[in-house]
């Protein structure tokens, strides 16, 4: 059952989507991309809140990113103040924020990446291979055996490749149904949404 906060109180979409969700183990570990000079990672905490909900919703806008858009504060507090929880956060060399993703640990060395993205003015420059790398290097140097990952049919067209290409398998696929509150459906996303 959806928690109440889930639950759109307005107006809102049906969004039929397929859920492709993949993992990969310590042993399908590829060779190492690096940033480029001057791009850095940084890890953020709970004080970051207001980082963490520009960046959710400039990265996700279009792809369908909606869940953690009406999350109360606390909770999102909760999550990301955890030591098993990192959210890290992408930098150009001007210091500005571009991308970030969100590790979570809590399972006992089954780690699962829960959000992961650029800004679009980031994309197609090569960050999003290399912070993906950054952020398997992150789960198995920290002793974890196994890394999930999940992306839909709204997420960015070359995810689900990209992450394949990283050396993620696909274990399976599954059809949902969200209720999505109209506010947080862009026309770009209704455009995508019409024509899946």
């Amino acid at each position: 059952m959806l928690p109440d906060w889930l639950i759109p109180k307005g107006s809102f979409t049906e969004i039929k989507v397929n859920v492709t969700f993949l993992e990969m183990t310590r042993d399908a570990l590829v060779e190492p991309v690096w940033l480029p000079e001057g791009y850095s990672v940084t890890r953020f905490f709970s004080c970051a809140l207001p980082l963490y909900r520009s960046l959710y919703e400039k990265i996700g806008e279009n792809y369908g990113w909606w869940m953690r858009r009406p999350m109360p504060d606390r909770l999102l507090k909760d999550i990301l103040s955890d030591p098993s929880v990192f959210f890290m956060v992408l930098k150009n060399p001007e210091g500005k924020e571009i991308g970030f993703y969100e590790l979570d640990m809590r399972k006992h060395a089954d780690a699962h990446l829960a959000y992961f993205g650029l800004v679009p003015e980031a994309i197609g420059q090569g960050l999003g291979k290399a912070l993906l790398n950054h952020a398997i290097r992150e789960t198995f140097e920290d002793a974890n055996w196994r890394l999930r990952v999940n992306t839909s049919t709204l997420d960015h067209p070359h995810a689900l490749r990209n992450y394949r290409r990283a050396g993620f398998v696909q274990t399976a696929v599954i059809p949902e149904v969200w209720n999505v509150s109209d506010e947080y459906i862009t026309e770009e996303l209704r455009q995508k949404i019409i024509s899946t």
